[in-house]
């Protein structure tokens, strides 16, 4: 049963029930990463990992908007498969972790072009099992999937996207997760709330239930199970780092 109230304390309680081998949503990216989750979920130790996001960053120390970020959980070993549109570096000499961690057979890495990736996790939201899209035919992405012709066009059959959780970032939220988003927030974020069993949003701002109109609304509070207010500076500080020490960088900067 949905709880009015879903603001929760702090961010270590919002994933506390996070378990190893649990497969994960992160949303957005650039303004719309909920970073603040991620470094909670670093901080509890969680491992054995499948992510789904967008990217991971590239080589010579990738996207880190906030000290912690997802390629601390690649770098260390804590993720066993992602699903991203971008595994590779921009940079032909200069490797991005996930393509290290899959050269060495430490991590199964499925490349999905992005808009494949989006309505994946559209269509696990709307409960459709699969669709049909003529992206990536004629490539290496198309091996093993089903080929159906239609009107003289050939297309591949790709499988909904659905997972334990999702992680997501708006701007502003109701007591009862109804989620209003801002700018970039606005890619991946709407999608992958539909498309977990449990959906933490980290907001900016929470006001009491009856505060949106229904046209702001841009997710449901019916999908959405935690929310957490992110701190006036924007990052959820770590007490304690994961490990005794931060691993020593595998790529070349």
């Amino acid at each position: 049963m949905q709880t009015r109230n879903k603001v929760v304390a702090s961010f270590t309680e919002a994933i506390a029930d996070i378990a190893d081998g649990s497969s994960i949503l992160i949303g957005g990216f650039g303004s719309g990463v909920p970073h603040n989750l991620v470094k909670a979920l670093y901080e509890q130790g969680t491992k054995d990992l499948s992510l789904i996001l967008n990217a991971a960053g590239t080589g010579g120390g990738g996207i880190r908007l906030g000290d912690i970020s997802v390629i601390d959980l690649l770098e260390q070993r804590r993720v066993r498969k992602v699903t991203m549109a971008f595994t590779a570096s921009t940079h032909p000499s200069r490797k991005s972790v996930v393509e290290e961690l899959e050269e060495g057979g430490e991590i199964e890495a499925e490349l999905v072009p992005q808009g494949t990736l989006a309505e994946r996790i559209r269509a696990g939201g709307a409960g459709i099992p699969a669709f049909y899209t003529p992206a990536a035919v004629g490539t290496q992405l198309a091996e093993g999937k089903e080929h159906r012709e239609f009107n003289g066009r050939t297309y591949l059959m790709e499988e909904a996207i659905t997972a334990d959780y999702s992680f997501v970032r708006a701007w502003r939220a109701d007591e009862f997760g109804n989620l209003c988003y801002k700018g970039s927030e606005r890619n991946f974020n709407p999608l992958m709330a539909t498309a977990a069993r449990t959906t933490i949003a980290e907001v900016e701002d929470v006001l009491p239930i009856g505060s949106f109109e229904p046209e702001q609304i841009h997710t449901s509070g019916i999908f959405v199970r935690r929310l957490v207010k992110i701190p006036p500076d924007g990052i959820f500080h770590v007490s304690v780092p994961f490990g005794a020490a931060q691993p020593e960088k595998s790529r070349g900067n």
